[in-house]
């Protein structure tokens, strides 16, 4: 773990410099201190950082540039560029720094061994235990995102979330094979039929009946060649990420559960893999979904909406407060936002600003994307009450969302189109898989439900 929650002697200082201030910091240090300063091209800019000697010129401290605000950047790069050992802030700063230093300290050390240890930093904040619980659920969410698709079959992401569940004492289910066609689930069973390990949904539930009903849907496909109308290879490369929205809701799940919300928890996740084999779903399919609703295959790599639809249908039968799904939807999403920011859809403009507020404060950007309806013609079939993608090659992500919508009522909903990946590194956010959306929905949660 990156933290330590006692100052051991020898602990070693790190000083934030703001950049307002930097020219009076400078004028009181020593004259070799100084000479550290300029030799390191220290200007107190965000994510920079220089060694400043003692009197006999050996390192003894850390100056970091600091802009004033409560922001990850500050310390995000450090626990992997300063050397091994444990450091103290001489000030103390917001949540959202100190969570910085330990999402930074991220590796992924399941098939290599670290490049090293991370540093350590003395956690002495009345927040500490949010701040650890965020750092690991994030953690959480990485690591399958990370694990490759021969690790993380349905069968694994049922034995993930179950475990989860075992944790913290909530019920768990997981429909799996051909009953899902006995439950009703049809679309699910459908996308994951053809491969060798069978699809299943994944019912995880916590908390007390009496609070408010909140329900989070992740898109769990383990992998996804794309079915019969198969993707080229550089499109299917990066495709054991598919299942980031599974882990995102997991991950989310996670802090929520170890933060104790008062809610009342539901967890779906349909999880299957897009393989191809002779029993595979064929564009033209017609398939009965779980609230009725009829869809002919237009593209059976549109296949994150059909898994999803039978679990949003299900999620919003019991009347929820609010659903949130969360998938790795559309390369329009994409092109529409970039990798770093989640596009968000929303039948509910409040709960919308909320968390767009919410993930302003925290660092996990989000914006908002039209559900415009008259694109809902895009999605008209002849022989069904709707197609799973439209034809036309624009606005992808806003009819996926489009499509998703039939499924939901009039429940309050939020969907998140996501990456789910860093593309580079940058402070607090290592190459590889990222949980895109759960700190900006946690802190919506909390302030609005409390705990």
């Amino acid at each position: 773990m990156s933290y330590v929650d006692a100052q051991p002697a020898g602990s070693i200082p790190i000083d934030l410099v703001k950049r307002d201030n930097f020219a009076a910091w400078q004028a009181r240090l020593s004259a070799p201190a100084r000479a550290w300063v300029k030799a390191g091209n220290f200007r107190a800019e965000p994510d920079q950082h220089v060694w400043l000697p003692d009197e006999n010129g050996n390192p003894a401290r850390v100056a970091v540039g600091y802009d004033g605000s409560d922001t990850n950047i500050t310390l995000g790069s450090l626990a992997m560029r300063l050397a091994e050992g444990v450091y103290h802030l001489t000030s103390c700063p917001g949540p959202q720094t100190l969570i910085g230093w330990g999402l930074g300290a991220y590796q992924f050390t399941v098939y290599k061994k670290a490049k090293r240890p991370p540093a350590q930093l003395v956690l002495n904040s009345s927040d500490g235990s949010y701040i650890r619980h965020t750092v690991e659920a994030m953690a959480l969410a990485r690591d399958l995102i990370n694990t490759p698709a021969s690790d993380m079959l349905p069968t694994h992401l049922a034995e993930a979330a179950q475990n989860l569940a075992a944790r913290f004492g909530a019920r768990s289910r997981v429909i799996v094979g051909d009953d899902l066609l006995t439950a009703g689930h049809r679309t699910i069973h459908a996308v994951g039929r053809a491969s060798a390990d069978a699809p299943r949904l994944i019912d995880i539930a916590w908390g007390k009946p009496e609070n408010p009903a909140v329900v989070l849907v992740g898109k769990g496909i383990c992998f996804d060649s794309g079915g019969l109308d198969i993707k080229p290879a550089a499109g299917m490369r990066s495709m054991k990420k598919d299942m980031g929205g599974a882990a995102t809701a997991l991950g989310l799940a996670c802090l929520i559960m170890a933060e104790n919300l008062p809610v009342c928890l539901r967890v779906l996740i349909p999880a299957a893999e897009n393989a191809i084999s002779s029993n595979a779903y064929r564009p033209g399919d017609v398939i009965r979904s779980y609230n009725g609703r009829t869809i002919e295959i237009d593209n059976t790599d549109a296949e994150g909406r059909l898994v999803l639809c039978d679990a949003l249908a299900l999620a919003a039968e019991a009347e929820p407060r609010l659903i949130v799904d969360f998938a790795t939807l559309t390369g329009a999403a994409r092109a529409a936002v970039g990798a770093e920011i989640g596009a968000m859809f929303s039948n509910n403009t409040e709960i919308a600003d909320a968390i767009y507020a919410a993930g302003r404060r925290d660092e996990d950007d989000v914006w908002r994307m039209p559900l415009h309806q008259p694109y809902k013609a895009m999605l008209e079939s002849s022989i069904a009450d709707t197609v799973n993608s439209a034809s036309s090659p624009y606005a992808g992500a806003i009819t996926a969302a489009l499509f998703l919508e039939q499924f939901i009522g009039q429940i309050p909903w939020v969907h998140f189109d996501i990456m789910a990946f860093n593309t580079r590194t940058r402070p607090a956010h290592p190459e590889g898989g990222e949980a895109m959306g759960l700190r900006a929905v946690f802190k919506y949660l909390r302030e609005t439900y409390g705990g």
